[in-house]
């Protein structure tokens, strides 16, 4: 009998997945927001600058190569910059906090029984950085470090849209930058401590093993503090469309960030965006309630934007007025904006909407009435918005490649 794979074994044995990670982290992040009850001086600022020094102190005895000092050097400028730059978001930050790490007994992440990394962070029990406190977004930065080093990046861009979604902490993605060059600093720096003692016959190969890993953290991290001028994505459509999934899809093969109306709409409401099942206790529909819906969106697109990360809209944007609230955060920047719509015959769906209905043991009749009145109140796109607009069809054949080729060819990323 064969024996079984080390994927199958690592995940019958309590390995997490991406989701149930993300999930986790969440919950953990969300119970420690509130203050300690005895909060010694330390912040998040000086907590940050405090690793960091010691990160790139670590690295700089460790590495001789001319081009490497340069490298440290590039990256101490650009995060002295930030920890400067950045001091308002950083006071807007709660206590630090040790990792969610330091709490939970080590386990793997999987991905569909494929084993990513022997640690869910990558980050080593015995780490400094494990116990120390930190902000909270640390933890979500080690995570993106450790796969983006992997070259798992499907999973990094799902992984940082699933947090940001469940948790809104949009602010973060000021700091996270700041947070991932420090987390690959020190990937670069535990790389050259675990470079084994010289063996007779072989020291140059393990030398060069350690360096060539450690180095790949370094690029990682430049590549990190390069800025980008990132474009706003506003998909449109109505109930059935395919929003939701092609944007969800765009989230993952593009590495942007979602912000969905839905989510957002309950979160104004004070509903956790996870409890879709539970009918809201107030009428989250109003006029009132769906005009301050889209501005929550163009407040976080604007903060997201700001940060530098492609930003992807999931909403119904009906009328011209939310199309133009939403277009005003990239076009007040000067970043390009797309307009994609999300298109589908009557049959369709109406298939779609009995469907999930059906999923969700609901009955289609209020949503199908629901499709009706979006139908007849949506507002057609008018000659400034046709400059920014593509259409797809959901229902054709390999309509995900065709929207992502659309926008790599439209925006040229």
């Amino acid at each position: 009998m064969a024996k079984p794979s080390v994927t199958s074994t690592f995940h019958t044995s309590g390995a997490l997945s991406l989701d149930e990670l993300i999930d986790s982290l969440v919950v953990a992040h969300r119970s420690s927001a509130d203050p300690l009850p005895f909060s010694g001086p330390s912040t998040c600022l000086a907590s940050t600058r405090t690793l960091v020094e010691e990160e790139l102190g670590a690295l700089v005895s460790r590495m001789r190569g001319e081009e490497d000092m340069v490298q440290l050097d590039r990256l101490r400028e650009w995060l002295d910059q930030e920890l400067v730059r950045l001091q308002a978001c950083f006071a807007e930050r709660g206590d630090p906090r040790p990792s969610w790490a330091s709490g939970h007994s080590p386990t793997g992440l999987c991905d569909n029984r494929r084993l990513v990394m022997v640690n869910a962070l990558d980050l080593p029990p015995a780490e400094a950085q494990t116990m120390r406190p930190l902000d909270r977004g640390f933890d979500l930065a080690a995570l993106l470090v450790g796969l983006a080093i992997r070259g798992e990046t499907r999973l990094a861009n799902r992984a940082l849209d699933r947090y940001l979604r469940l948790s809104g902490d949009y602010a973060l993605t000021r700091l996270l930058p700041v947070f991932q060059v420090a987390c690959a600093l020190s990937g670069a720096r535990r790389a050259l401590q675990r470079r084994p003692e010289a063996v007779e016959g072989e020291p140059l190969a393990h030398m060069a093993d350690a360096m060539a890993k450690s180095r790949r953290y370094l690029a990682l991290a430049e590549t990190i503090s390069v800025f980008r001028f990132p474009p706003l994505i506003i998909g449109v459509g109505v109930s059935g469309s395919g929003k939701s999934r092609f944007t969800a899809n765009m989230a993952e093969n593009l590495g942007a960030v979602r912000l969905c109306s839905d989510v957002e709409r309950r979160r104004l409401h004070g509903i956790d965006p996870q409890a879709v099942g539970q009918e809201p206790p107030v009428d989250i529909f109003t006029a009132d309630a769906t005009a301050r819906t889209y501005q929550r969106l163009a407040g976080l697109a604007g903060t997201l934007l700001d940060a530098g990360f492609t930003t992807c809209l999931d909403a119904t944007c009906l009328t011209r007025e939310q199309r133009k609230l939403l277009c005003q955060q990239a076009e007040a920047r000067g970043l390009p904006v797309l307009i994609v719509s999300f298109e589908a015959d009557d049959e369709t769906l109406k298939s779609r909407i009995v469907r999930r209905a059906q999923r969700q043991g609901a009955l289609p009749l209020g949503s199908l009435e629901v499709l009706r009145r979006q139908q007849s109140n949506f507002e057609p796109f008018d000659d400034e918005e046709r400059q920014h607009l593509v259409h797809l069809d959901t229902a054709a054949k390999n309509a995900t490649d065709t929207l992502v080729a659309l926008i790599r060819e439209r925006l040229r990323l």
